[in-house]
């Protein structure tokens, strides 16, 4: 997934530069290459790349990445070369959908998911990936070994556990905070809520003036195919770095809000110009 850090600073090293690349790619291939197994033409990919500004050989060079790391495979199609997503890429997008798209909050009477784990010494590399995944999906930690998160991830979570064969490590419960302290100050002790703001902020800076534009003329299909691929690679991050905290727990006028509106408001506009632009670039 891809961070709005990683993508709004000028200036970046390469490394940042590939990756965002690769987040561009992965974007293209869940709003528009799932049917038919998930398979496009390299040619169209690298048209479609093109209308984002990277040239052939970063395109190629990208889709190498991507292979290599299990997310594209490669298929002829009709005679055309091309790649499709994997079984487990198809799988990773299919969760995401669930958490990208969600324009609900958790609230208080919602309640909270607890993950509480314990993986053996010998399978530390194990106990390791149940962190990183237990992060991806948006929880805090409580204490070594206990994690929270609002309790409408409940059904991704245990679906990621189980992909991933995690589940024989971990216990889920479902939980209300009932004593002691107060619980929106231990909201910015398990979530970096500064730094979330920040993102959010970036995100704000970026596509504010694409919505200012679009909402005062029709979208065209080839700059809506652009701004929506843009857009949405940066916001794919922010919903699991923020999973719906209660909006009662977080600052007035948090600014997640408002950065959820001009995604919504973004992906309400351009979503389908640039479908009906992708197909003509697809159909040739």
């Amino acid at each position: 997934m891809t961070a709005v850090a990683e993508t709004n600073e000028p200036g970046g090293d390469v490394g940042a530069r590939s990756a965002r690349l690769r987040h561009l790619i992965v974007t293209v291939y869940g709003l528009y290459g799932r049917s038919d197994g998930g398979w496009l033409s390299v040619a169209a990919l690298i048209r479609l790349l093109g209308d984002l500004g990277v040239d052939e050989p970063a395109v190629r060079s990208a889709i190498s990445r991507l292979k290599r790391r299990g997310i594209l495979q490669a298929r002829r199609h009709e005679g055309a070369a091309g790649y499709q997503l994997s079984p487990e890429a198809l799988a990773i997008l299919r969760e995401g959908d669930a958490r990208i798209f969600r324009r609900q909050r958790g609230t208080l009477a919602d309640g909270w998911l607890l993950a509480v784990f314990s993986v053996p010494e010998s399978q530390r590399h194990r106990r390791h990936v149940l962190r990183s995944e237990l992060t991806r999906l948006g929880f805090g930690m409580v204490a070594p070994g206990v994690w929270i998160v609002p309790a409408h991830l409940q059904d991704a979570t245990a679906e990621t556990l189980r992909r991933l064969e995690l589940d024989s490590y971990a216990d889920l419960f479902r939980a209300d905070h009932r004593a002691f302290g107060d619980l929106a100050g231990k909201i910015r002790l398990w979530w970096d809520l500064d730094e979330l703001e920040r993102r959010y902020e970036a995100f704000i800076e970026a596509h504010e003036p694409a919505l200012r534009r679009w909402q005062n003329g029709a979208p065209a299909g080839r700059e809506a195919f652009a701004d929506y691929v843009r857009v949405l690679t940066d916001w794919r991050r922010l919903p699991y770095l923020d999973p719906g905290l209660p909006a009662e727990l977080l600052p007035d006028g948090w600014i997640g809000i408002r950065a959820a509106e001009d995604f919504f408001a973004l992906r309400s506009l351009l979503g389908e110009p640039a479908r009906g632009y992708v197909q003509q670039v697809i159909t040739g």
